[in-house]
């Protein structure tokens, strides 16, 4: 069993213990109080175990991102516009961090100022996490660092400014980074970990400044860059380079690619640890998930050029608009020549498992494992692959990229697939109109540097897909306007059969009226089972009947639940416009 695994599941049912008052060993209750506990590592360490499955995202919440790249049926109130204002929950919980609060309080009974100082920085960490969510969600939130009793008054106390939050997030982590092992472990959070998570808070808290138009965006930019630098010139992470499809094998694997992969959730089939990815993609009953084609539009041709250059490329059919592309489409989803891995068999994309006919492959595992729907392979939460693409954004905000540094971090990824290095002064001097109109593109990106921040943005949410950062990424971009546009799938330009794998047979019928005779494999009735732009031909139109509205003066922060502002005495304020 993994030791990680095995320590977690002890953790667990010992914490069940203390706080049920269930005398799993003939311990006495009152032998579990913090005076007699916390006495050291191993108990600090049990205690801890909670910390990971408290904090950290499900592998659900990564994989299934719903954003304007992934299109799912349903979607989230935040991305169709029908948000209300919750009486309770709505994210507004505080129990993890008063378990974490809880150990910080104790740890003094550890006489090894070592050891307390290690956990005290896993807390941290932790603390840290927990907070960067609250940040990203409602903005101003209170901030607690001690345990507070039922009687509190702080319990009561207003919102923390802004900076006030994210400033104490920097610290914690800061303490974390100086006082957290070095000793790399996949499944365990240390030094490196602390340095990931200061990189992606502090990009997203100097791009949300830079975006909205607050104070003091510089200097998280420059705290990005620092911690993403120590990051990748000591932490010894590398790409992971093995095999003839290395990205797609990266997330397809049962265990966690400890050369690039900093963190990952740990999934074990014969400890029953799984996820649904493997039915996520492969069914017609957990939402339909499909690549948006406005995102399809961002993959580079092979050699480089940009796929919206093309003459007609808005009316090429999937055969021709998948050919010679950036090798990462061809991993991410199905495209012709795709096979299961471990088969030899080739398979074309299932329009009754995607509603945009985009049919999703990273994650997927062996087709053997589809007969019960559920996935083990682990979950990366952090990459050195972020790391690269965070630095670069961070330098170019600032105004301060090289081509060097491209080199180091952009264009180490490019490689990794094959593709042609990104060239800094030929990005800038043409910035790509698709990515700077208004329809699917970003125009408030301005400056010398705007075509390589927007060559960025391109880079990350292609290498980035599913791996749930879309959402927060246009909410620091102030690009919420896009959840509007039209969501898009596969472009036909007639009805009829389509040989969707290229392999001169029939898998799709297009029809309307009576059902024709075909040798395809599905059947679809335009007009009913999908609907096409023009009627009789053009895109799939995914959730059109839904009218879409993003608030610019409120929809990039959550609503606080009336309860809470109730109970508060109205200490507590709303976000604006809610």
């Amino acid at each position: 069993m993994n030791t990680a695994i095995k320590q977690y599941i002890i953790g667990a049912m010992f914490i069940l213990a203390l706080l049920t008052g269930c005398d799993l060993d003939k311990t006495p209750l009152a032998a579990l109080s913090p005076e007699t506990f916390f006495s050291n590592e191993q108990e600090l360490r049990l205690y801890s175990n909670k910390f990971y499955s408290d904090v950290l995202p499900s592998a659900a919440s990564l994989y299934g991102e719903n954003a304007d790249d992934l299109v799912i049926t349903p979607l989230s109130a935040a991305i169709s516009g029908q948000r209300t204002v919750p009486a309770t929950g709505g994210g507004w919980d505080w129990e993890a961090l008063r378990r974490i609060n809880y150990l910080l309080a104790n740890s003094h009974q550890t006489a090894d100022l070592a050891v307390r100082n290690q956990y005290n920085a896993l807390a941290r960490f932790f603390r840290a996490y927990f907070y960067f969510e609250k940040l990203k969600r409602f903005g101003e939130v209170p901030w607690f660092n001690t345990v507070l009793g039922s009687q509190d008054p702080n319990l009561f106390k207003p919102r923390d400014s802004r900076t006030l939050i994210a400033d104490s997030i920097l610290r914690d982590l800061d303490f974390a980074i100086d006082n957290l092992s070095e000793v790399k472990d996949v499944y365990r959070v240390n030094r490196w970990t602390a340095l990931a998570l200061k990189s992606r808070m502090a990009l997203f808290e100097g791009t949300f400044r830079t975006y909205h138009g607050m104070p003091d965006a510089e200097r998280y930019l420059n705290s990005c860059v620092e911690a993403s630098k120590i990051l990748i010139d000591n932490g010894g992470y590398t790409l992971y380079k093995t095999g003839a499809q290395p990205y797609r094998d990266l997330f397809a694997n049962t265990k966690a690619i400890a050369q690039e992969v900093i963190l990952a959730r740990d999934y074990d089939e014969g400890l029953g640890l799984l996820h649904d990815a493997q039915n996520f993609e492969n069914s017609s009953t957990r939402g339909r998930p499909g690549l948006a084609k406005s995102v399809v539009n961002y993959y580079l041709t092979t050699s480089g050029g940009r796929f919206t250059d093309i003459p007609n490329y808005d009316k090429l059919e999937f055969v021709e608009e998948t050919r010679n592309r950036d090798p990462r489409l061809a991993q991410t989803i199905r495209t012709p020549g795709y096979s299961r891995l471990g088969s030899s068999i080739l398979v074309a994309p299932n329009l009754t498992f995607s509603v945009t006919g985009y049919h999703l492959t990273k994650y997927s595992m062996e087709q053997v494992y589809d007969a019960s729907g559920k996935s083990f392979a682990d979950i990366p939460l952090f990459r050195i692959a972020e790391i690269y693409l965070n630095i670069a954004e961070a330098k170019a905000v600032l105004g301060e990229l090289s081509q060097d540094d491209l080199n180091k971090t952009v264009n180490l990824l490019r490689a990794r697939v094959g593709m042609p290095a990104l060239n800094l002064t030929q990005a800038n001097a043409n910035p790509d109109p698709y990515l700077t109109q208004g329809t699917y593109g970003f125009p408030n990106v301005e400056g010398t540097d705007k075509g390589v921040i927007l060559e960025i943005r391109r880079e990350r949410t292609v290498e980035l897909m599913m791996e749930g950062f879309r959402y927060d990424d246009m909410m620091r971009w102030k690009a919420g306007k896009l959840f509007e546009k039209p969501f898009l799938g596969m472009y036909f330009g007639r009805l009829g059969n389509f040989d969707l794998d290229n392999n001169g047979t029939a898998d799709l019928c297009l029809y309307q009226g009576a059902k024709p005779s075909s040798p395809a494999s599905i059947f679809l009735e335009v007009g009913k089972d999908i609907v096409l732009s023009e009627g009789n031909k053009g895109y799939i139109v995914v959730h059109g009947n839904i009218d879409r509205v993003f608030r610019e003066d409120r929809d990039y922060l959550f609503p606080i639940p009336s309860e809470e502002i109730n109970l508060s005495n109205k200490t507590l304020t709303q976000n604006p416009n809610w």
